[in-house]
């Protein structure tokens, strides 16, 4: 009985009286980021990608074509995508800045371009926000869109919805995990992820985090969100039905002693995709900014070894080139 699960139980609620919190322990330690931050700069990580950064962006780049009107999916790099849906546009965790940072002159620095600009968009109506990371919310970046695209509604976790309205948005709604809003034909719900808030020395966990499970019939997408892997991960994603489209992050987990608690290797990508039913998924959280010990590369390589060690073919969970797009409609039939 899946709500036997820690994520169901109701005793365990996530709210704090300073914040919020995961409802599966996580494995870290006093003195565990020194020490991770001590071994990378002695083994000097992480390494270039084979060939280097400009033979990286050849492969695994190219710019994003907005064309048709099918119902689609890009990869935009990172945890960014676009998604078309009944016509509709909506954006997740969008980052376009030069730097995930507060600061323009330090940080960590894109490796690979952004695909296209806000201003390539000819409509947006909505953005989903996992959480606060620089690397998933970007202050620049939702300024140009509220700019373009005054109406756009804003979807996010609790306690973020101030952030927004301070810089003039009008159109934001903040979920709980577990509560849904419909909006223009679409059901968005709030789910649980493994992970963490901070964006100062004085916030940390004080505003939730979460995936996002977009509902639009048939159609039933779920973006994780950036979360660690967790056996209840898969009833969470599964939580309003089975699922057409995931979107999964395989990146920023080396050395997996430190960043297992929050961010799934690929092997563990693989295996949450298999219990999901092996739905279309585009691997995330990968190829721009370098906030782990692996290389730009590695993620894609153990993505695809991970999939040939379980007798995979892998169609439906191949690495995508940033900007790269995927019809989502002809896996209804």
């Amino acid at each position: 009985m899946r709500w036997k699960n820690p994520w169901f139980d109701p005793l365990k609620y996530h709210h704090q009286l300073d914040g919020f919190r995961n409802l599966e322990p996580h494995l870290r330690k006093p003195g565990d980021v020194e020490r991770w931050q001590k071994e990378r700069k002695a083994q000097g990580l992480p390494h270039p990608p084979g060939g280097g950064y400009a033979a990286f962006t050849r492969q695994w780049w190219q710019k994003a074509e907005l064309k048709g009107t099918d119902d689609r999916v890009w990869w935009l790099g990172h945890a960014s995508t676009l998604l078309r849906i009944n016509g509709q546009y909506l954006l997740t965790d969008p980052v376009f800045s030069r730097r995930a940072s507060p600061i323009p002159f330090a940080g960590p620095e894109r490796k690979t371009p952004a695909p296209l600009r806000i201003n390539d968009l000819h409509q947006l109506d909505a953005v989903l926000i996992s959480h606060n990371h620089y690397d998933h919310l970007d202050r620049s970046t939702v300024g140009q869109i509220s700019r373009r695209f005054p109406d756009t509604h804003f979807f996010v976790p609790l306690g973020l919805k101030r952030w927004f309205t301070r810089l003039g948005i009008r159109h934001v709604t903040e979920l709980d995990w577990w509560q849904s809003f419909s909006w223009q034909g679409m059901t968005y719900t709030a789910v649980p992820a493994q992970h963490w808030s901070m964006r100062s020395f004085w916030d940390r966990n004080r505003s939730l985090w979460c995936g996002w499970i977009i509902e639009s019939h048939p159609l039933r997408v779920w973006f994780s969100g950036d979360t660690g892997y967790t056996e209840g991960l898969a009833d969470i994603a599964l939580y309003r039905g089975p699922l057409d489209v995931a979107l999964i992050p395989i990146g920023a987990y080396s050395p997996r002693w430190f960043m297992s608690s929050h961010h799934m290797d690929p092997q563990q990508a693989v295996t949450l995709w298999q219990q999901l039913s092996r739905p279309l998924t585009v691997p995330i959280h990968w190829g721009v900014f370098e906030l782990a010990d692996e290389s730009l590369d590695m993620p894609p390589q153990e993505l695809l070894a991970a999939l040939n060690d379980k007798g995979e073919e892998g169609q439906l969970f191949a690495p995508l080139r940033i900007g790269q797009s995927l019809p989502i409609s002809k896996i209804l039939v």
